[in-house]
């Protein structure tokens, strides 16, 4: 995958850490609560006070018009006339609460008589009001009436409450319109002002979250920062501890984890260094007899033709293992340098293909190895640990693999590095084998284990590159024959290592 196509990708999971962080988290709870409330409160407010605001302007025209159409009714003539029926709703209406009426009356057919005739008449009354109004209800204890007021709220050009009653005995049917234009607006000036108090709530709260996630968050952000420390190595990296809350706890833990673990490390680097000095001075302590038994051993080997044919085989044998007591003795001595961070590198610009070629003579490869090396590919490098570098691969290639071998040097221009390849016709490295190829001691066939060497050679070989700044890569050929390790060196000479570094 490209450049390209990974950076929308990174920019959207950036995106995400930042909208998931644990600040934005408290902020969208606040705020969905406050609003949640704020919402449940305003909208119960708004009902409430809608439902009040309407019941009381209804309630006050509805009785006022009772009042008046009783006060008024009693002047009306026996036969009146649709001019009698139209004072009368004049007369009702004049009240002083602004509304309007219509009076309708079976004795005198077609005829609408209305305050206002041209905005009111009985067309606009709703047919179930007016079949309420007109439908007479059994009387008794808890009714002694036959006709009642009905009322009912309907859109006329804006909000009304029509209301109705027949006039007994006999008499006409009266409708009064009111006008609820004024509480509309109310309510509207309320339903705004409540949307407005909302918004200031959810701007409060996230403010409030806003305060109450630097109080919390300040914490747990040096909680990680003190994490972070601890785990790039400042083992005393401790906490102030204030308060008695669940943070203060959290910090107690870490601080008694931290001194845990720095009493832990310190007695695991104490017995590292015991067994370095260990070996160290065991190395340094085999080394004087093993120089002797090494010149001995020499000159039986220069006997070893004149010596009776029984005892050749003996000869031999203490030769060789002697010889390889002494490898190993010289490569923990390295390991133990590397270990302590003593291991030095004494730099020098070659030739890569001269120091491979010098390599491959020493040990007499030269018929067993392809070499693909131009001149002129100068770095600056150590040639002595190089040598143990180039010894360990193509010995290991020779050894394990088979031929042919093949080793290809080419300058990397861009990443201003040299890479050395090593490759052979052999099996391969089994997939299991290839993760632990540069672990001590580690060998592929354990029942090989006593001829195979110690198992440090691939070990030095990593350690060298890395004190060059490089590294060694081990896998197969894509091709399935054989395997090849990669050296990949700077060209120029790294910074002098420090003792992380070297080991």
């Amino acid at each position: 995958m490209t450049d390209l196509q990974t950076a929308p990708r990174r920019a959207r999971s950036a995106s995400w850490r930042r909208l998931s962080s644990l600040r934005v988290r408290l902020i969208a709870v606040f705020a969905a609560v406050a609003l949640v409330t704020a919402v449940s409160a305003s909208g119960i407010a708004y009902w409430l006070n809608r439902d009040a605001v309407l019941k009381r302007a209804q309630d006050t025209a509805l009785n006022d018009f009772r009042g008046s159409l009783t006060r008024n009714v009693s002047q009306l003539p026996l036969q009146p006339t649709c001019q009698d029926l139209t004072a009368l709703a004049t007369q009702v209406a004049s009240s002083g609460l602004a509304y309007d009426v219509v009076v309708v009356d079976d004795a005198v057919p077609g005829c609408t008589a209305s305050s206002d005739p041209i905005a009111f008449t009985v067309r606009q009354v709703p047919a179930t009001l007016v079949t309420a109004v007109n439908e007479p209800r059994e009387t008794g204890p808890g009714n002694p009436y036959e006709y009642h007021l009905y009322w009912q709220r309907v859109n006329l050009a804006g909000p009304y409450v029509v209301g109705g009653t027949k006039v007994v005995p006999g008499g006409p049917t009266a409708y009064v319109f009111k006008s609820l234009q004024n509480e509309r607006a109310d309510l509207n000036t309320l339903g705004w002002s409540l949307a407005i108090a909302t918004l200031l709530a959810l701007v409060g709260s996230a403010l409030l979250a806003q305060a109450a996630s630097a109080t919390v968050l300040r914490p747990v952000r040096r909680l990680g920062d003190a994490a972070r420390r601890l785990g790039e190595g400042e083992l005393d990296t401790r906490l102030d501890v204030e308060g008695n809350d669940e943070l203060a706890e959290l910090a107690r833990t870490f601080n008694r984890t931290a001194e845990s673990l720095s009493e832990q490390v310190a007695e695991l680097s104490a017995r590292e260094a015991q067994s370095r000095r260990f070996v160290a001075d065991m190395s340094h302590e085999l080394r004087t007899p093993l120089t002797a038994m090494t010149a001995v051993t020499d000159i039986l080997e220069d006997e070893a033709d004149l010596l009776d044919p029984m005892i050749e085989p003996a000869v031999r044998l203490v030769v060789s293992e002697t010889r390889r007591l002494s490898d190993l003795v010289e490569n923990l001595m390295e390991v133990t340098r590397f270990d302590a961070g003593t291991a030095k590198l004494v730099a020098d610009e070659v030739d890569m293909a001269d120091l491979i070629m010098s390599c491959i003579d020493g040990r007499a490869w030269y018929d067993a190895v392809e070499l693909d090396a131009p001149r002129g590919i100068l770095a600056v490098v150590d040639p002595r640990r190089l040598d143990v570098v180039f010894a360990n691969l193509i010995g290991n290639a020779l050894k394990h693999g088979g031929s042919p071998v093949k080793v290809r040097v080419r300058q990397d221009d861009e990443a201003h590095t040299v890479v050395v390849s090593v490759s052979d016709g052999g099996p391969g490295i089994p997939e299991d084998v290839l993760p632990h190829v540069f672990d001590r001691f580690y060998k592929a066939d354990k029942g090989r284990a006593r001829s195979e060497g110690s198992g440090l050679g691939l070990s030095i070989a990593e350690a060298n590159a890395r004190i060059h700044g490089g590294d060694i890569t081990a896998a197969n050929n894509p091709d399935g024959v054989g395997a090849v390790f990669t050296l990949t060196l700077p060209l120029t000479q790294p910074p002098a290592p420090g003792p992380e570094e070297a080991r």
